[in-house]
Formats: C-alpha cells, sequence, structure tokens
C-alpha cells in the first residue's frame, strides 16, 4: 500500500514496471512483474476521451511528473533582457565608444587601464540582441572620423616633421587595432566573417590605407628617396617602420619604388645573375665616392701607419725549463 502510495504521488502510476498485490485468502504478500508498455505513435482523434455520467467528454487529465523530472524550458528574454534601440544609444554603445578612442589616442608604447572583460560583454550582448548591423557602422564611422582628422592634420605638418608625425600616426593607429579587434571579436566571428565574408581587422587597416596612406604617398615618398641620399636625414629604426607597414598594408608599392623597399623587404628586386655584376660593383663604387664627397669623410694619411713588415717580435722566454737545468 505504501509503494502504491508513492508510486501515485510521484506520477508512475500502478504499472511501473509491478504491482503490489495482497492475496485476501493468503497473508503473504506476493509481488507481481509486468513488462513495460511499448510506446504505441496513434493518432490524437482516434483516441477516445473518457465521458462522464452525462456522456460529454471529460478534460483530459495531466500526468503529473516528479519536481527532478519535469523539463525546464529557457526562455532566452529570461536570462538577457531584450536590448532597445534607445538602450543601445544610450547604455551599450557610449562605453564602447569611450574606450575606442582612447585605444585610437594613445601614445604608442602606453597601455590604458579599460576592462577587456566589461567590453567584450557589451559587444556580447549587443550581438545576440540583433544589433550586429548597427554596432559594426557605428564602429566603421568611428575610426573614418578619427583617421579624416590624423590626415587632416598630417597636411598641415611642416616638411621637416612630416616623416616623423606620419610615422607616430602609423603606429599608433596599429597599436589601437591590437586593443580594438580582440573587444569586438564576438562581433567578427558572427556577423563580419559569417555574413559580411571578410574579417573585421583587414576592414581596418583597409580604412587607413584609404585614408590616411593613398592620401600622402605622393608627398611622403619623394622625402624618403631624397632622405636616403643624405644618410641620418630619417632615423632608420622610422624609415624601417614605414617602408615594412606600408608594404604590409599595400605591397603593390614595391614595383613603383624598387630601391627604397629593397633596402628593408627581402626579393624585392629581381634575382641578379652574373651579368649584372660589374654593373653592382660599379654602383658601388660610386656610392662610396659620393659618401666621400658629400659628408667630408676622409680616409686619412696612411703613409705614418706601421706595416707590418716592420714590427719585431721579441724573443719569448723559456720560463718553464729549470733554473739549473744543463
Amino acid at each position: 500500500a505504501i509503494l502504491s502510495i508513492w508510486c501515485k504521488s510521484c506520477g508512475f502510476g500502478e504499472s511501473f514496471y509491478g504491482i503490489w498485490v495482497k492475496d485476501r485468502s493468503n497473508t503473504n504478500t506476493v509481488f507481481k512483474m509486468e513488462e513495460p508498455m511499448e510506446e504505441q505513435s496513434v493518432d490524437e482523434t482516434s483516441v477516445k476521451q473518457p465521458q462522464n455520467s452525462e456522456g460529454d467528454p471529460k478534460p483530459a487529465e495531466r500526468k503529473k511528473l516528479p519536481s527532478l523530472l519535469r523539463p525546464v524550458v529557457i526562455v532566452p528574454s529570461a536570462v538577457m533582457g531584450a536590448i532597445s534601440t534607445e538602450e543601445y544609444e544610450m547604455q551599450y554603445w557610449p562605453k564602447l565608444e569611450n574606450a575606442i578612442v582612447q585605444l585610437l589616442t594613445q601614445t604608442p608604447g602606453d597601455y590604458i587601464p579599460i576592462s577587456y572583460e566589461q567590453m567584450y560583454s557589451c559587444v556580447y550582448k549587443c550581438v545576440c540582441q540583433q544589433h550586429s548591423e548597427r554596432m559594426y557602422n557605428d564602429l566603421m564611422s568611428l575610426v573614418i572620423g578619427h583617421l579624416q582628422r590624423v590626415s587632416q592634420e598630417l597636411k598641415n605638418s611642416p616638411p621637416d616633421a612630416y616623416v616623423e608625425r606620419f610615422n607616430f600616426a602609423m603606429t599608433q593607429y596599429m597599436q589601437a587595432l591590437g586593443g580594438i579587434a580582440p573587444i569586438f571579436n564576438y562581433m567578427n566571428r558572427f556577423y563580419v566573417s559569417s555574413k559580411l565574408n571578410t574579417d573585421l581587422k583587414e576592414e581596418l587597416q583597409k580604412l587607413f590605407t584609404l585614408h590616411v596612406a593613398d592620401q600622402h604617398i605622393s608627398t611622403l615618398f619623394p622625402m624618403l628617396q631624397e632622405a636616403q641620399n643624405r644618410p641620418f636625414a630619417v632615423s632608420p629604426p622610422t624609415m624601417a617602420n614605414i617602408i615594412k607597414t606600408l608594404h604590409s598594408l599595400k605591397p603593390d608599392l614595391a614595383p613603383q619604388y624598387p630601391d627604397l623597399f629593397a633596402r628593408f623587404i627581402p626579393n624585392v628586386l629581381p634575382q641578379v645573375s652574373a651579368d649584372d655584376l660589374p654593373r653592382i660593383v660599379e654602383e658601388t663604387r660610386r656610392w662610396q665616392q659620393e659618401l666621400l664627397e658629400r659628408e667630408g669623410f676622409a680616409r686619412g694619411e696612411t703613409s705614418r701607419k706601421r706595416s707590418g713588415d716592420e714590427l719585431q717580435t721579441k724573443p719569448t722566454p723559456l720560463s718553464f725549463m729549470p733554473k739549473n737545468s744543463c
């Protein structure tokens, strides 16, 4: 009786693998096993509903399940509240915009305290609430506006500081991409890569090429070529950084300025053959002569230098021999 009450309270019914039956003629209790009923797919219209005394169908009684076996339906809106357009504009995007501006304007080599976990959480929530396209367009507009201001500042720079300022702006932007791309990594995976078939970091690099590099190539490279003929007019690290970064952003510049790129990028010039050796020797001799004439380097008089033949070698004493040896 206790087992039957427990089965009914748990919702298993009396046919749960066995029924306890008490024989009235015998005081012993017998356990009768029954095979579990096979599930059969039947049409709902063909099932006869139970009827009351008046012949009207009774409403089907719902079978109760224990709390541990009841299915739990998780509604996304219950876990994560829906983000409206107004909430996106007033709460989520301002946080992201502030972080992006700080990354774009920080000095190269410095690192500002930004909670990447909080920024990534904002991007995650916005992507899950179908704000991916709006957030991507806002990011592109913000970066384009910044690059246009940078380009205008470079145009107003004096010639003697132009190359250094261009290198500073390019290094600053490339460092900022190292922080912006991880923040928007979730948007990049589920919107930029899947729907736009591109990569967020590549798109941001193209923006620098379009709005800054292409606008200053005609001014920058004549200055670099002039500095190439004047040693240390531009510091070697600055020159190397500009050439290598521009080559990664726009490789088609190398054929236009092969001599300049060949100093820092391998395999830019065509392969050298044996017929080119006399020309290379002549160019090397000419460069050495120009260096001596333009910069005033002199080799000095070498007649007073002592030659190796005039050196007299001193005899080395045999100190390992015993003093009283015969």
